[in-house]
């Protein structure tokens, strides 16, 4: 072993032609990088966080909107030849 040989004998990786894992390390165009950045931009755990509850909430919401439409009968009180009066859902002629 030489004075100079840091141990071992093998170099360390960057100086054997390793790159970066993954894409960031491969050679892209400033278009492709441009067009999915999402490859290329290390995850921001916060931000993905604060989608899902956002998306949750939307999804949510539109469910009760759904729900609400539904329950909503749209009745109205209505006599018949009888004079009984009795509930009644609205119809359209469309029905």
């Amino acid at each position: 072993m030489s004075s100079g040989d840091s141990g071992g004998g093998k170099e360390a990786p960057s100086q054997q032609g390793y790159k970066t894992p993954g894409l960031r390390g491969a050679q892209t165009t400033t278009l492709f990088r441009a067009v999915n950045p999402e490859l290329f931009i290390k995850p921001n755990k916060p931000v993905m966080a604060f989608g899902l509850v956002t998306i949750t909430l939307c999804v949510g919401y539109l469910g009760y909107l759904h729900a609400i439409k539904e329950n909503d009968q749209q009745l109205y009180e209505a006599v018949d030849s009888d004079g009984e009066r009795y509930m009644r859902r609205k119809t359209s002629k469309w029905d």
